[in-house]
């Protein structure tokens, strides 16, 4: 579900954002949509089921994003009550369950040996992959809505309040902490930083991406991305809600809220190019294409290289689809409604289609090879193998 976020306290659901924006109405505070139906199509893959579980109480009400993550051969999965969990990716076979005192509101990051992740009261936890024993917890300056993100010697943590912060990663003490100035009305999420060891990426509600020094927290460079505009709060939306892409060769591509999407130089910040597409997700790079799922649920495909647009579907419009992810040539997408879709990443059509859930699929697929393992809103956690 998304929200948007009035300063540090209150909440306006997106039924008012989607009246505004949608030209639709709200209902008791739930959020409007009007997904396309469903249209028949010519499967060329299919999904079957390898396995499947339940992880607790799911992601609640207010839908945190609290996407599982993969490791090797190991996958984790959690619940919004700080129940955490370990699986076998490939059979399912629980190897660990740990009941946390926290209510954890982000995504989980498991990288070297551990896993890490953010609560609802500012807390960060490093948890050792090995048992979901406690290495460490540290505190931020509020929610944390964004999965940590891990280089060789820190933890990179960005909460609600625009605060930026870095932690050892060895015992969670607390390094340097940036902040960005964010407007009075703001999405509910935010920005997940890309980190390398020398700098960190991160983009904010206010629209600009801004660069920083490792060593000390200090702005190298910043970007505005989306320039605010029109005269309500509502209209001057202009989020940095995904996670900024960073190529081998130096090459930056961010998405925005009623922005655009843009591809920058990573040591200096100079624009290669933008073009106008609104986007809350973090986008997908597979060779020379990049791949965006947009507000409105279109998937679109666009020359990496100068920011042309290769094909565009509109299939699943007003779906609310999950940001994409990649497996074995075709994009991966979860809909609000509980499906599964795949599309031929090369041409943009659909290919294959499993529901996995009626209570929906909010939080990004997690993919390995050609296997899908996807958490529904509910807490069911159910692993795909696509065929051929």
């Amino acid at each position: 579900m998304m929200t948007v976020r009035f300063s540090q306290h209150m909440r306006l659901t997106l039924g008012a954002l989607a009246m505004t924006l949608l030209a639709g109405c709200a209902s008791q505070g739930e959020p409007v949509y009007s997904p396309k139906a469903l249209t028949s199509f010519e499967q060329t893959s299919s999904l079957n089921e390898a396995w499947s579980t339940r992880v607790g109480k799911g992601l609640g009400r207010a839908r945190y994003p609290i996407a599982p993550a993969r490791d090797g051969d190991t996958l984790f999965a959690a619940d919004i009550e700080g129940t955490v969990e370990s699986f076998a990716a490939k059979s399912g076979e629980r190897q660990w369950r740990v009941a946390l005192d926290v209510p954890i509101s982000s995504a989980l990051t498991a990288i070297a040996g551990q896993v890490y992740l953010g609560t609802r009261n500012g807390e960060v936890l490093a948890l050792d992959q090995r048992d979901g024993s406690v290495n460490w917890r540290a505190h931020v300056s509020s929610e944390v809505l964004a999965a940590p993100q891990a280089n060789q010697q820190l933890l990179i943590v960005q909460s609600s309040d625009g605060h930026v912060t870095a932690l050892d990663r060895r015992t969670g003490e607390e390094r340097w902490v940036y902040t960005a100035s964010l407007p009075r009305l703001t999405l509910r999420g935010t920005g997940t930083p890309q980190t390398i060891d020398p700098v960190t990426f991160a983009g904010f509600a206010n629209g600009r991406l801004t660069t920083l020094d490792n060593r000390n927290g200090q702005p190298l460079w910043e970007q505005q991305v989306a320039i605010p505009s029109g005269r309500s709060d509502v209209d001057r939306l202009v989020d940095i809600t995904g996670q900024p892409v960073l190529t081998p060769d130096g090459r930056l591509f961010v998405t925005s809220y009623n922005g655009r999407v843009m591809a920058l130089e990573a040591t200096r910040g100079e624009v290669l190019w933008a073009r106008d597409l609104s986007s809350r997700h973090t986008p997908v790079l597979v060779g020379d294409f990049l791949f965006v799922a947009t507000d409105a649920s279109h998937v679109v495909a666009l020359d990496a290289e100068n920011g042309r647009e290769l094909w565009r579907n509109d299939d699943l419009e007003g779906r609310w689809i999950t940001a994409p992810a990649f497996a074995d040539g075709r994009l991966v997408f979860g809909d609000a409604e509980g499906y599964v879709h795949l599309l031929n990443a090369r041409e943009g059509e659909i290919v294959g289609r499993t529901r996995v859930d009626n209570s929906g699929i909010s939080v990004r697929p997690v993919t390995e090879g050609g296997t899908i393992h996807v958490q529904a809103n509910n807490g069911r956690l159910e692993t795909l193998v696509i065929s051929p």
